[in-house]
């Protein structure tokens, strides 16, 4: 540390007031942020104009509300408070935060406490001297006159609350995929009834047969008929035991641990058709999706941030100015690091120019504006995705309604059949392939029934996703974590 006399106390002084005003007067960089028209129509095909005025927005409700199963209900909350990925999505926000705070340091100088005593020998006198030091300095403060440092504060911002919309798109995704698991898993069991009935069924035609061919009555093919048949509603109840299976791992994934035995206990007695109700919704605008649906307003903050690095990038070629600085007390006694006189300071600014870099910073503008042109196609295509997404799931709300009225009636008349067949058959009148193409025609109608129930049920879950149902902001970690819903 060189020592100064205290008359430069007002040089000082005046110095430090200067890279205050320095540091205030930085300018920026970063162009003028402007949002980009959103590249699809401005309303749906099917929407429904009476829905959309009496019906609330799917981003008001809460999954509490709208899933309104208690067992659902229960394995969503577990779901939230479990699972690994959405873990993942909020640790990631925690991550992005102290990159945030990082940055946001950056534009404060860092003091430091500096003390230390050496012993060196006075080349004039030849005899060794002690000096000790104390004090407080700066390291290389840049002062941030060309905005490059508050552009890669902006760039980080922005990036935190893009983490914070990924959380909350992941929260609605896994909402959804609990729904539709705990659905799936409903109409698994209705399946394994419906194969259940259907095999008791096909055994007791295989014995009825095979008793009429005993006493002369029927052939020996159509006892071969009859028996293929249940082999094949065997098979079917093989395929629908293990589907099952599958479908409860895959649930038991997204909660995060075992599905409780109660809630397992209670399936084999649920069936669809009486799946608590989900309350219809408005699909509102195209334009409101910007701010409904936590991944378009994710890809907009990640356009801001790559704006934001075109800012850093100009202010790369302009001048970087940096300040040095200490002050404390030295004395060759220990005794007298306090005393009067003592105090002393240093000051070191410095300015660096670029003057050649092989090109380096014009290739990291020209990447940056690369970037940000990535950017704003990313965010096209997340608003191009929502309306199709949206689209697709009113065109399901539009038409599913009228498809399962209708293959109810199917069912219907095929079981009239069946009955009609088998009455012909046992009278003579109609051959045995007509009862067994009544039979398959009945199971093949009455599992499509079943899966156009699933899918509607599914189409509704899924509306409520796309309009970005399912997301709390009030949501914290340490909620989820304990396994606890937050209120709305």
């Amino acid at each position: 540390m060189h020592s100064y006399s205290r008359k430069y106390d007002k040089g000082f002084r005046t110095f430090s007031s200067l890279s205050a005003a320095l540091a205030l007067a930085g300018c920026s960089l970063i162009p003028t942020y402007e949002r980009p028209a959103a590249p699809v129509p401005a309303g749906y095909a099917l929407a429904d104009p009476q829905a959309a005025a009496d019906a609330p927005a799917a981003a008001d409700i809460a999954w509490q509300d709208y899933f309104t199963d208690p067992r659902l209900q229960r394995l969503i909350g577990m779901a939230l408070g479990n699972n690994r990925d959405l873990r993942l999505a909020l640790l990631n926000v925690e991550q992005a935060r102290a990159q945030f705070q990082i940055r946001r340091a950056d534009e404060y100088p860092t003091l430091s406490g500096v003390a230390s005593a050496t012993r060196q020998p006075n080349p004039a006198t030849g005899r060794y001297g002690n000096a000790f030091q104390v004090g407080v300095g700066i390291s290389a403060w840049e002062i941030d006159f060309f905005g490059r440092i508050a552009a890669l504060k902006e760039q980080a911002l922005e990036q935190y609350l893009a983490t914070t919309e990924a959380r909350g798109a992941a929260q609605i995704s896994l909402v959804a995929a609990v729904a539709t698991g705990w659905l799936n898993l409903l109409a698994d069991e209705e399946l394994l009834d419906l194969s259940r009935r259907t095999l008791a069924t096909r055994e007791e035609s295989v014995r009825l047969t095979r008793l009429r061919l005993e006493n002369g009555v029927s052939s020996e093919l159509d006892n071969r008929q009859a028996a293929s048949l249940a082999e094949a509603a065997r098979a079917t109840y093989a395929q629908q035991q293990r589907q099952r299976l599958l479908d409860e791992n895959a649930l038991v994934l997204l909660l995060g641990q075992s599905l409780p035995e109660d809630i397992r206990a209670s399936l084999p007695s649920s069936r669809l058709d009486s799946a608590a109700p989900m309350q219809p919704l408005a699909a509102g605008l195209p334009s409101e999706l910007l701010q409904r649906r936590p991944d378009i307003r994710q890809a907009e903050h990640v356009l801001r941030g790559a704006n934001a690095n075109i800012g850093a990038a100009r202010a790369a070629f302009f001048p970087r100015i940096a300040l040095t600085a200490s002050v404390g007390s030295v004395s060759d006694e220990l005794s007298g690091l306090f005393k009067g006189g003592s105090w002393a300071f240093s000051l070191a600014p410095q300015l660096a120019l670029p003057l050649f870099d092989a090109g380096r910073n014009q290739a990291n503008l020209e990447s940056s504006r690369v970037g940000r042109e990535i950017a704003v196609a990313q965010y096209e295509k997340s608003i191009q995705t929502a309306f199709r997404e949206v689209s697709d799931a009113l065109a399901g709300r539009a038409t599913l309604s009228e498809q399962l009225q209708a293959q109810r009636a199917q069912a219907e008349a095929d079981a009239k059949r069946l009955e009609l067949s088998d009455l012909r058959y046992r009278n003579g009148i109609a051959s045995y392939l007509d009862v067994l193409d009544a039979q398959r025609s009945l199971f093949a109608t009455q599992q499509a029934l079943v899966g156009t129930q699933l899918q509607r049920l599914q189409n509704q879950v899924a509306l409520y996703k796309v309009l970005g149902g399912g997301w709390n902001p009030a949501m914290t970690y340490e909620t989820l974590a304990a396994g606890t819903v937050a209120p709305r």
